[in-house]
């Protein structure tokens, strides 16, 4: 992750937390509510930060956790959650995607997300630790800029989420345009929540989506484009004049090459290929915003 934007440190506090509800966002994909017990303190975070989980508090994923640990050599490390929640909402909450493992694709088979999609009901128990990350809105977002652009590829979606969320519950004047790619119109998340903010605040919101692999993506309203995120579409929704465009921020967050990426490219000499990432940054940079008008946040 890079950018401008910066958050005053503080140190992570362990919660003891308890799943009050579920909701499966799409086949692979849910949201899990948390009530944090108020023993280490209150509950304070910024909108588009996560959280991280300690796989190894659960039992059932002992055996699986000594396999990868012997295969890679090393402990498995904490895994981090976007926030999906926004600090005005009465629980956390985090959205979890179970990415698949596919023979000759991934190089292992994930360990938490099966669990925290299909084996946490509600009264599951756990340990988080919270809240980190520079992904948010600065505190003068209002001098710094008047559009804010949300750049984001599939699960991206989620603290951009959270930051649309807090930024219009608290009345910020500025405008924000959502472009999000995804394969089908059900794998957009929130959807339905996010039109109904759209519909809500038509002068502070507006949400483009683009699918690749709808037939007739048109039958789902005039802001549905086909295919993937070009710079023409990003030059489109951006402010038609130079001076405003100084100005914009942009939000992008999606996958991008992973270190494994590179080792592979590095031993085999071929480039690795650029992924959503890398290639918005490419189309950003050609229509003149420089890196510290960007905020990223990457998985792989």
């Amino acid at each position: 992750m890079s950018g401008v934007i910066t958050t005053e440190r503080k140190r992570a506090v362990v919660y003891e937390a308890t799943v009050v509800g579920l909701r499966m966002e799409t086949a692979d994909t849910a949201t899990l509510q948390l009530e944090l017990a108020p023993e280490a303190g209150p509950v304070e975070y910024r909108a588009g930060q996560y959280l991280n989980i300690d796989p190894h508090q659960f039992r059932a994923l002992a055996p699986l956790a000594a396999f990868l640990e012997e295969k890679k050599g090393r402990k498995e490390p904490v895994r981090a959650y976007s926030l999906a929640s926004a600090p005005h909402e009465r629980y956390v909450a985090i959205t979890v995607k179970d990415e698949p493992y596919l023979p000759g694709v991934s190089l292992y088979p994930p360990l938490l997300s099966p669990l925290l999609v299909h084996g946490s009901p509600v009264g599951t128990r756990m340990k988080v630790m919270g809240f980190m990350g520079p992904y948010i809105l600065p505190p003068d977002v209002d001098e710094r800029t008047q559009h804010v652009l949300h750049v984001i590829a599939g699960s991206g979606m989620v603290p951009n989420f959270s930051l649309i969320k807090d930024a219009l519950h608290r009345g910020l004047r500025v405008r924000h345009t959502l472009l999000a790619t995804n394969k089908t119109w059900e794998d957009v998340l929130f959807r339905e929540e996010l039109h109904a903010l759209e519909r809500a605040h038509p002068e502070r919101l507006r949400i483009v989506h683009a699918l690749t692999r709808e037939p007739d993506g048109s039958r789902f309203g005039e802001r549905v484009r086909q295919g993937r995120i070009s710079q023409a579409l990003l030059e489109e929704l951006m402010p038609p004049s130079p001076e405003a465009r100084e100005n914009l921020l942009v939000y992008a967050c999606g996958p991008a090459i992973t270190p494994w990426d590179r080792r592979k490219a590095l031993e085999t000499r071929t480039p690795a290929t650029p992924r959503f990432m890398e290639t918005v940054i490419g189309h950003l940079h050609a229509l003149g915003v420089g890196d510290k008008r960007i905020k990223r946040e990457v998985y792989g």
